[in-house]
This record gives C-alpha cells, sequence and structure tokens, in this order.
C-alpha cells in the first residue's frame, strides 16, 4: 500500500475531475456578481412603495406625488363627483367606476396620459391632455382624443384613514 502509483489512466481522470471542479467553481464565481446585478437597485427597491398621508387634501382637491418616476394623482372626490363618476363607464375604453377606486371618495391614478406619456392637468371635470387632446373624466377614463386606454391604476392599499401606500 506504501509505494501504489497511479497509472496514466488515473491521474487523467483525477486531472479531468479536478478540472471540472475548478472550471465549476469558476463559472459560479463569475455568474454570481452578474446575476446580482440584475436585481433592483437600492433606489428602485426605496421607491417600490411610497406612503402618502391623504388627511390634508379637501374634497374637490387632488395631490400630485411621484411613485417610481411617475407622477400619481390623489383627487378627494366630491359627492356630485363620485355621482358623475357612478353614472357612467367611460369613454371608449369603457370600466366601471367602482372597479378603478377602492373608497369612492379616493381616486387614484397615474398621471401619464395613454396615448403618448404627457401629463395631463386637472380641468373639470377630469383631466385635459394638452399635448393632443385626450380628455379624461374624474374616474380617468378616457372620454375623446386619441388615448387608447384610461390612466392607468397603480397598486394601492389604505393602511389608515388617513394614509395610503402606492406601490
Amino acid at each position: 500500500m506504501g509505494n501504489e502509483t497511479l497509472s496514466d489512466g488515473d491521474r487523467r481522470d483525477f486531472l479531468i475531475q479536478l478540472t471540472a471542479v475548478v472550471g465549476g467553481a469558476g463559472v459560479a464565481a463569475t455568474c454570481v456578481p452578474f446575476v446580482a446585478s440584475m436585481n433592483p437597485s437600492s433606489d428602485v427597491l426605496a421607491k417600490a412603495e411610497t406612503e402618502v398621508d391623504i388627511s390634508g387634501i379637501t374634497p374637490g382637491a387632488m395631490r400630485t406625488v411621484a411613485w417610481q418616476g411617475k407622477p400619481v394623482f390623489i383627487l378627494r372626490r366630491t359627492p356630485e363627483q363620485i355621482k358623475a363618476a357612478a353614472a357612467s363607464d367611460g369613454g371608449s375604453d369603457p370600466e366601471p367606476d367602482n372597479k378603478r377606486v377602492k373608497k369612492p371618495e379616493w381616486l387614484v391614478v397615474i398621471g401619464v396620459c395613454t396615448h403618448m406619456g404627457c401629463v395631463p392637468n386637472k380641468e373639470d371635470p377630469g383631466w385635459v391632455c394638452h399635448c393632443h387632446g385626450s380628455q379624461f373624466d374624474d374616474s380617468g377614463r378616457i372620454t375623446r382624443g386619441p388615448a387608447p386606454k384610461n390612466l392607468e391604476v397603480p397598486p394601492y392599499r389604505f393602511v389608515s384613514n388617513n394614509k395610503i401606500v402606492i406601490g
């Protein structure tokens, strides 16, 4: 047992196995940073959710906040706005108002026109995109113009009566 020598075939098999193990470890070590680079950066993760205090928004008023680099319109609707929104399904992209809001008093939509990405201006009733004339009602639904879809409703939730979390 003390003077055993490896044959050329055994040496070759050992070197092949060693090369496979070392090569596999090298590939894994190279891939880990590459795969990790595909994860969202810390600044993106920080903007994944935005908490908004809505206590100071009076009926009929709107606040615009940033979420993931986009403007989000938070409109505290009056009873008249709620009634008008409930009475219509919108225009070219019909959708009931109650499918677009979690509480009738509050509308939360991404303030980017679905036609060319401009930011519409608040006008009564609704919003007008002055880039190409699209008009949206107080439920964010397209009523006139070239925009193909309603203003998008972002994921959001009420965490209290005075706070929502977008994202």
